[in-house]
């Protein structure tokens, strides 16, 4: 399944709540996608956030629905390793 990186941008600092991010993973299973993991700036105002998803289209119904910025969503292909090796993400 493709990978993305969703970059948020929080009018104010992110407070999580597992209540929160239990409604997220419901509503990210109901579209079909899947939250990996995510970074968090040292203000806790914008995160970026790792997703396996079918296509864009899913991931922002989702935000949409969760009531969440997805302000950059970016496919991504491949990653280059600390040794200088670029390998494939799927």
């Amino acid at each position: 399944m493709p990978i993305f990186l969703i970059e948020r941008q929080f009018a104010e600092e992110l407070q999580l709540e597992l209540e929160a991010v239990e409604g997220l993973n419901r509503i990210n299973d109901e579209e079909g996608i899947r939250w990996l993991y995510s970074f968090l700036s040292q203000d806790l105002r914008k995160t970026y956030c790792i997703y396996e998803a079918p296509n864009v289209e899913q991931i922002r119904n989702a935000a949409v629905r969760a009531g969440l910025p997805a302000d950059v969503i970016i496919e991504l292909t491949g990653r280059i390793e600390n040794t200088g090796a670029l390998t494939s993400i799927v």
